[in-house]
């Protein structure tokens, strides 16, 4: 997860975040939860499908239930464009089959866009298949952006799903849908922005022609380096025309060499507090994760959400566990697939849950930090 500046446009709060009072402090209208404790599980479909059942012993037969039962209350859901495997896992329909279960278990929904048919991350950003004719094209890019967007987020309002939260791009550090929407760092100013500002602004618009009431995110990795920056990145980007309503970041705290993992949430939380007051909007760490194999990966995600817990209201809007409910074996059947640029990956190792044949039960020792 490498790290070229960072990115947000603006809200328009103009003072520091107030203390929380617990007399006054009530959950947002339209996410229903005043603090986002909630898991990325989109690899559930298709571990379902391999008969694998989700129980915690306290009564949860399901993942939704299972989370609930450990004090989560929402859920993130990834969405590929036109995904590589057949059956089509994290595509429209999966998603939104995923959405109305989140619903009907009472839980508030994010959906991040990817705008690529596997994953995008600061390194990847590679364009949909059915896009890639006009791949430097940014208007066409831009137009089919925005028409996918439209197209499961109506999906979604058919469904009776209203998502909470949307993300535009997953973690566009260098831009997104690549040749058309990179950023051009051997431009100044706000000029190396404008073609990503294009799509990202088509995705925004997109959201709220559909749900004009959700937060949009803009989602970037590495939090541990984000308050290195004194906001010329986000100057630049907001001179360039770009919108957004929360900065989204990811935090993997026992991923860097060369740093411990209470150097790293030190330093995060400096990030979500910095980026907040400077740039007047809430952030959201839209992915954590720590390896199930270390004796502190409980005890350092703990420590980490209670200190962003600390930095009282209208600083951090929540956390999510990138997905928490594998067992360290299980991969998706495309990573199996020659030809792919999946062929090969290893089962993830930062899943916070243990197997017995197919049935997962939750680590509590990790997800334990989301009970409080």
């Amino acid at each position: 997860m490498l790290f070229a500046p960072l990115l947000f446009s603006g809200c328009g709060r103009e003072v520091d975040p107030p203390e929380p009072d617990p007399e006054t402090d009530t959950p947002d209208p339209v996410t229903n939860v005043s603090f986002a404790k909630g898991a990325d599980i989109s690899w559930v479909s298709e571990m379902v499908r391999d008969g694998i059942s989700f129980t915690d012993g306290k009564g949860g037969t399901d993942i939704f239930q299972v989370l609930k039962n450990l004090g989560m209350n929402s859920i993130r859901l990834r969405v590929w464009v036109d995904p590589l495997d057949p059956d089509k896992w994290s595509g429209q329909t999966d998603v939104v089959g995923m959405a109305v279960k989140a619903r009907d278990a009472g839980m508030a929904v994010m959906i991040d866009f990817h705008y690529s048919d596997i994953f995008a991350d600061p390194g990847r950003q590679t364009v949909p298949a059915s896009w890639s004719s006009y791949s430097k094209d940014v208007s066409k890019t831009a137009s089919a952006l925005s028409s996918h967007t439209v197209s499961v987020l109506d999906a979604l309002k058919s469904a009776g799903v209203e998502p909470a939260w949307v993300q535009v791009g997953n973690e566009t550090n260098n831009g997104m849908v690549w040749d058309a929407g990179k950023i051009d760092w051997d431009k100044s100013g706000s000029a190396r922005y404008s073609d990503y500002v294009t799509l990202s602004n088509a995705g925004y618009d997109a959201v709220k022609q559909v749900f004009p009431k959700a937060p949009v995110i803009v989602h970037i990795a590495n939090a541990f380096s984000a308050g290195d920056y004194d906001g010329w990145f986000f100057k630049e980007f907001k001179a360039a025309g770009g919108k957004f309503d929360i900065i989204g970041l990811s935090h993997y705290p026992m991923s860097e060499s060369g740093k411990t993992w209470s150097q790293m949430n030190s330093l995060a939380v400096s990030s979500v507090r910095a980026l907040s007051s400077s740039l007047s909007c809430e952030v959201m760490i839209c992915e954590v994760g720590v390896p199930s194999s270390s004796s502190d990966a409980g005890v350092c995600l703990k420590s980490f959400m209670d200190s962003i817990r600390g930095l009282g209201a209208g600083v951090c809007a929540g956390v999510f566990y990138w997905e928490p409910e594998v067992d360290g074996k299980w991969k998706p059947a495309i990573y199996s697939k020659p030809g792919l640029v999946c062929n090969g990956w290893a089962a993830y190792g930062m899943g916070a849950f243990s197997s017995a044949g197919t049935v997962f039960t939750p680590k509590t020792t990790i997800l334990g930090a989301f009970s409080d």
